[in-house]
């Protein structure tokens, strides 16, 4: 517990699954947290339940310039700095192909998965730089480290994989880490429709693709992400912590 005390965070794609784990997780350990997506009703319906008295929410678009400007000043007024902004929201539609994908498409999955990254960062910059001990924490996948997952999805990922690293080095000079998370196989609402509803069958399928044998939890990467924004990982910038029951080792 307290491992966020006096930390203020802001987590994008928080309505659910991964968002929502981080942004919970971080209120418990001490942290006040922002938390936002462009579904408000459904992240203000788990919001209000969760009942934690350092835990608000904002509509945002993560596409938009102007919205994440809001988003700051929100920060701002409800708690008076910015230490830890965790990039999460994203957009994942499997094995779309380079010839199936169109040009729109192609830049609506760079424009939600890595041109946020770059805005959110951007924006709340100079109040980061305030913090003096402050983390931007970046959720990928290992779709940005391995071939195999859609065009534009691998794409988007393998990009915020590299804005990480070369933002771990310019913002270093003001004590702001950067470092991203590279899920595998998670259970969200995103992707549960992915895997079989026969308990057996996800059993077998997942067997075969990790080595863990299992999916994993939002809550798995949750933890990845409190040990990255806390100042127990105050020498770490420019990494990649792979959250993947082993998916890739082989």
């Amino acid at each position: 517990m307290n491992r966020l005390q006096n930390k203020v965070a802001i987590v994008t794609g928080a309505a659910g699954g991964m968002g929502a784990a981080i942004a919970r997780l971080f209120t418990q350990e001490g942290a006040a947290v922002l938390a936002t997506d462009i579904q408000f009703d459904k992240l203000d319906a788990w919001v209000k339940n969760a009942n934690l008295p350092k835990l608000a929410c904002i509509q945002h678009d993560v596409q938009s310039a102007a919205n994440w400007q809001q988003v700051v000043d929100k920060a701002l007024e409800l708690f008076g700095k910015i230490d830890i902004l965790v990039n999460n929201a994203g957009v994942y539609q499997p094995m779309e192909t380079t010839e199936a994908t169109t040009l729109e498409r192609w830049n609506q999955v760079l424009s939600i998965n890595v041109t946020s990254a770059f805005l959110g960062a951007k924006s709340a910059l100079p109040h980061l730089k305030k913090s003096g001990k402050a983390a931007i924490v970046n959720i990928a996948s290992i779709a940005g480290m391995v071939g195999g997952n859609g065009a534009a999805y691998s794409s988007s990922k393998g990009a915020m994989r590299l804005l990480t690293k070369d933002q771990a080095v310019e913002f270093a000079p003001f004590n702001i880490r950067v470092n991203s998370i590279h899920p595998g196989g998670v259970l969200t609402p995103m992707t549960e429709h992915l895997f079989p509803a026969d308990e057996a069958q996800r059993s077998a399928m997942l067997a075969a693709m990790c080595p863990l044998g299992r999916i994993g939890t939002a809550e798995e990467i949750a933890y990845g992400a409190l040990y990255l924004a806390s100042d127990e990982s105050s020498y770490v910038t420019g990494s990649e912590l792979v959250i993947d029951g082993g998916m890739i080792a082989r």
